[in-house]
């Protein structure tokens, strides 16, 4: 039976010679995940369920990324409960402090992640992995409760949403821009429960940082998971990074999908998105000159070390504008010793930015750069609903590295060009 990458890997999970979408399956998990905020609640309903130990120490992993340094003794609290608990499950992978960064940055970075997996995780932007041909998604603290009692996760079949991105991307012009616009195209549930399978010329000159990104934001059209097939690009990133054996898979030429969407890139300009919906997506050119207060270049979806070296290349000798906020937070102590290591940090430190600690910081509202009322961002972050970076009525646009830090410099939105 003809099926998708995604089918494919949930089927070879759940002991199926073959699944079908609206299938529901039980199927065995690679690695589970949870964070300062999720982790908490699903170690309280763990033990609620009676089980005393974890399904393999292995294979689940605990970062503490959302809320840290702590910021506040409830914060402080939230962390004690997950390093108690890694400490009696005696749990392999447990990431606080100097070890920590944004989950979803040091678990492929660690080598944590291998194409063909099953990867759950009490946060939806869990869906990154998908860049490395992984089937990834979020679920609540109740779901991974149970997954780490017993290894399995209960789950309808996904029919999929093949994306084809066709031509040759412009200058300025990343992977952030075709995930914003396919969001733009989609809105927030037009791919409601579906696994968004990136394919085409254009996804296969991506680098992966810029895939991380596009994998990223599924969730921001409303996907279960998104999903590039793993390739040579992906393989070289994972050597020296991950034992595991890669299991690669594609989808048949004849899978049954629930739609196919083709973009054509050649074209296409830095996207950005405006309040209060990742899908209120506009070309730079059709944006007027919104002056800024903050930017906020760092997250899970721009926090790697390229995504800095191309905010760093357009800020080099330049000063932030008076007036407006730079915040830079590496996704993960690797990448910030790295961006030391070349010169990245002090170029931003010499371009007037603030430099925090690898973390998810202000992306959640959460500390390090909380919107005051009425202020507007710039953000490399994944979501600008109402509040989402502070209070209800400040306003959050979402734009690729370059753009940010032309921004920063112009004190408005603004592409490199104007540099």
């Amino acid at each position: 039976m003809p099926m998708t990458i995604t089918e494919k890997i949930l089927a070879l999970h759940s002991g199926r010679d073959s699944v079908s979408p609206g299938d529901f399956i039980e199927a065995k998990v690679d690695l589970a995940l949870a964070h300062d905020v999720t982790g908490p609640i699903a170690i309280k309903m763990f033990y609620d369920t009676g089980v005393r130990n974890v399904f393999d120490r292995r294979k689940i992993v605990l970062v503490a990324d959302h809320f840290v340094p702590n910021k506040d003794i409830s914060a402080a609290q939230q962390v004690k409960r997950l390093r108690e608990f890694a400490r009696e499950q005696n749990l392999d992978y447990y990431f606080e402090g100097g070890e920590a960064g944004i989950c979803h940055v040091i678990l492929p970075e660690k080598g944590l992640v291998a194409p063909g997996q099953v990867i759950i995780g009490a946060d939806s932007h869990t869906c990154t992995y998908g860049a490395l041909g992984a089937f990834s998604t979020g679920v609540g603290s109740t779901d991974l409760a149970a997954v780490m009692a017993t290894g399995e996760i209960w789950l309808k079949v996904p029919p999929t949403i093949q994306v084809n991105y066709t031509g040759a991307r412009g200058p300025w012009v990343c992977g952030k821009d075709l995930i914003l616009k396919t969001i733009g195209i989609l809105g927030l549930d037009g791919a409601h429960y579906c696994a968004l399978e990136y394919t085409g010329d254009a996804v296969k000159g991506l680098p992966m940082y810029q895939r991380f990104s596009m994998a990223n934001m599924a969730i921001e059209a409303g996907a279960k998971n998104g999903i590039i097939e793993a390739d040579e690009t992906a393989l070289n990133w994972l050597a020296g990074r991950s034992t595991s054996e890669p299991l690669i898979l594609r989808s048949d030429p004849d899978a049954r999908h629930e739609k196919r969407l083709t973009i054509d890139v050649d074209e296409l300009e830095p996207q950005i998105a405006f309040p209060p919906s990742p899908a209120d997506v506009r070309p730079l050119s059709g944006v007027d000159k919104i002056t800024l207060d903050q930017v906020f270049i760092g997250s899970c979806t721009n926090g790697q070390i390229e995504d800095l070296s191309d905010a760093a290349a357009i800020l080099k000798g330049k000063k932030t504008a008076r007036g407006v906020r730079l915040i830079v937070i590496p996704g993960s102590p690797w990448i910030y010793r790295k961006a030391i290591e070349e010169g990245i940090i002090r170029i931003f430190l010499d371009a007037g930015a603030v430099i925090g600690p690898p973390c998810c910081g202000p992306c959640l509202g959460g500390h390090m750069g909380i919107l005051a009322e009425g202020e507007r961002a710039v953000s490399t972050t994944n979501r600008n609903f109402i509040g989402r970076m502070g209070h209800p009525k400040s306003e959050v646009y979402l734009a690729n590295p370059y753009v940010a830090a032309a921004s920063a410099v112009l004190g408005r939105i603004a592409g490199p060009e104007e540099l």
